[in-house]
């Protein structure tokens, strides 16, 4: 009997026991290829020799040291290595110990900004339905993901949604890429006004959506518009590249590929790649220097932050990602990735859209590929592909609840950057035997 509270309580897991490259290896001697990175955590492989050192060293010299007391060189490191590597004006770094915290934390920033500058008026959030922020309180509260939010519902403080840039299932059949942008970024000025434009103090987004639709990218200009409307009515941009930044989708941050930046970017997951709990927050000078003018601190704290462990890791893994080999991999794996599963799977009744970039892809599933009919949520397609796959020897990431938090099924692939051809086709070869398995059972 366990005495751990698992995820899924009755459920008997393989037990992990060591992990190289590309595979996690059980206490049976199986081995599984992670094909999703875990939860799109596994950036540069398990294992790697740089990284453990890394934190070998580290570990020899200091292990914990209060920021309350303390600043170490691995956690001022971390935050010059990020800098040097975002757009302007992206030129302080607050580190944390994951995603959650890393929005939990934006939030305030943003919050007491607006205090700090003398418009405390503003408190209203926007963001996307069928979006995913976090599990935390705030976090939760602010994404859309419904099916996580239901029974948490009297709990969350007050947010707002407005529809995501979900081009497969909302975009018209005649319009175009750019009208389809345009009426998004109409929906959210409308809501601005309706908040009352004074009253409204960010909007929230991943430039690449994960978890809870399944790696659905931006159409044309969105993003471009998206910044232009917050630069009008005085909003911040936060940015949530928890899951699809620090290289994921072939560019060190996921807003360089829309030619944008925010005023907040939230990164974790792929910045630690697993190796210790760590994640950040990256801020405009606008901001910090609204805390260093004003009231001289950032009130917020957790006992964990820029732990010299976790920021030694990262700065290994980070210096690792930023190596020019590493992303063209990212951008030729993902291209393979790609081009195999429509190859694969691009014919089939049950599978309606293959999307993503770099090593960031989503499989959207069907029972009518030409109505694009979900299939009935009583049928769990989605856990039993996850089921199939590991049966197979691949660890994947579907996801059920794609289109309203009820109905449609995805998967998410999101392997290492440091995964190869054949791997990649291993992959592909795995996941087509999983969802054909679970579409027959």
């Amino acid at each position: 009997m366990t005495r751990l509270l698992h995820r899924s309580i009755g459920q008997t897991l393989p037990r992990a026991a060591s992990a190289r490259g590309v595979y996690i290896t059980d206490t049976e001697g199986r081995q599984y290829l992670d094909g999703s990175g875990g939860a799109a955590v596994t950036s540069v492989g398990h294992a790697h020799p740089e990284v453990l050192a890394a934190m070998r060293a580290q570990i020899d010299n200091l292990c914990y040291a209060h920021t309350g007391f303390f600043t170490t060189d691995a956690a001022e490191e971390l935050a010059e290595k990020l800098v040097n590597l975002a757009p302007e004006p992206l030129n302080h770094v607050y580190l944390v110990s994951g995603g959650s915290e890393a929005v939990e934390a934006a939030l305030k920033m943003a919050r007491q900004y607006f205090v700090e500058v003398g418009q405390p008026q503003r408190r209203h959030i926007i963001a996307r339905r069928q979006s995913y922020h976090g599990n935390t309180i705030g976090a939760l509260a602010t994404g859309g993901n419904a099916m996580r939010r239901q029974q948490f519902q009297p709990l969350l403080p007050e947010t707002h949604h407005v529809s995501p840039c979900y081009a497969y299932r909302d975009k018209g059949n005649d319009e175009t890429p750019e009208a389809y942008a345009a009426r998004l970024a109409d929906e959210l000025e409308a809501k601005i006004r309706e908040l009352g434009p004074d009253s409204v103090m960010a909007f929230v987004a991943e430039p690449v959506v994960g978890a809870t639709l399944g790696a659905v990218a931006a159409e044309a200009d969105y993003f471009k518009r998206i910044r232009k409307l917050c630069d009008h009515y005085g909003v911040l941009l936060i940015l949530d590249e928890v899951m699809c930044g620090m290289g994921r989708t072939g560019t060190m941050f996921a807003c360089e590929q829309e030619g944008i930046t925010p005023d907040i970017l939230t990164i974790a997951k792929g910045l630690g790649g697993g190796y210790q709990p760590i994640g950040a927050v990256m801020l405009s000078s606008a901001i910090y220097e609204s805390f260093a003018n004003g009231s001289g601190l950032f009130q917020h704290g957790h006992t964990y932050l820029g732990h010299p462990v976790a920021a030694a890791a990262a700065n290994k893994v980070v210096e690792i990602i930023a190596r020019p080999e590493t992303l063209a991999n990212v951008n030729a794996m993902g291209e393979r990735l790609q081009n195999g599963l429509e190859a694969a799977l691009g014919a089939s009744p049950y599978v309606g859209d293959i999307r993503g970039r770099g090593l960031f892809r989503g499989i959207e599933l069907v029972a009518d590929r030409e109505h694009k009919t979900p299939f009935d949520p009583a049928r769990k397609i989605h856990a039993k592909v996850k089921r199939q796959a590991m049966a197979r020897g691949l660890i994947s990431y579907p996801m059920g609840g794609t289109i309203d938090g009820i109905y449609g099924d995805h998967i998410l692939l999101a392997p290492p950057y440091t995964i190869e051809p054949a791997e990649i086709d291993l992959l592909i070869e795995r996941i087509t035997q999983a969802i054909d398995a679970a579409i027959a059972e």
